[in-house]
């Protein structure tokens, strides 16, 4: 998995599959969110977790149809035991789930659950008052 590197810069890493419901249902909020920030120190990272066969050809032709604006990187690891407790120890491992991460501030949140570019705007807004 790629690691936060910099520190002044606010994560929005998001959870999906393609073939999760709700995470589908959220995408758009996410090239949204890409949008407004695009000359903001805050990056959107959409993270798949789209099968092994799925990728690169049909995960690729998904992100093409579908029009996604950030970037997008297919997670290859399978052992949930060790990967969980990286992202957040209270994460059961459902889709969609989305960290907000911003080392220079100690600032991070783990939402278990779809969420809307309005309410990541507001948690992204409180991060840069801190």
């Amino acid at each position: 998995m790629a690691r936060v590197s910099g520190n002044d810069t606010t994560y929005i890493i998001n959870f999906w599959a393609s073939w999760c419901g709700p995470c589908v249902a959220e995408l758009p909020q996410f090239s949204t969110l890409q949008h407004y920030y695009s000359n903001q120190k805050v990056k959107v990272i959409l993270v798949s977790f789209d099968f092994p066969d799925s990728y690169p050809d049909k995960l690729n032709a998904y992100v093409k149809k579908k029009g996604l604006q950030p970037e997008v990187v297919w997670f290859n690891e399978s052992n949930a035991n060790e990967f969980i407790p990286k992202i957040d120890n209270n994460w059961s491992g459902a889709l969609p789930g989305t960290l907000i991460i911003n080392k220079r501030n100690h600032y991070k949140e783990f939402l278990e659950r779809p969420v809307t570019a309005a309410e990541i705007e507001v948690m992204v807004a409180s991060i840069k008052k801190k």
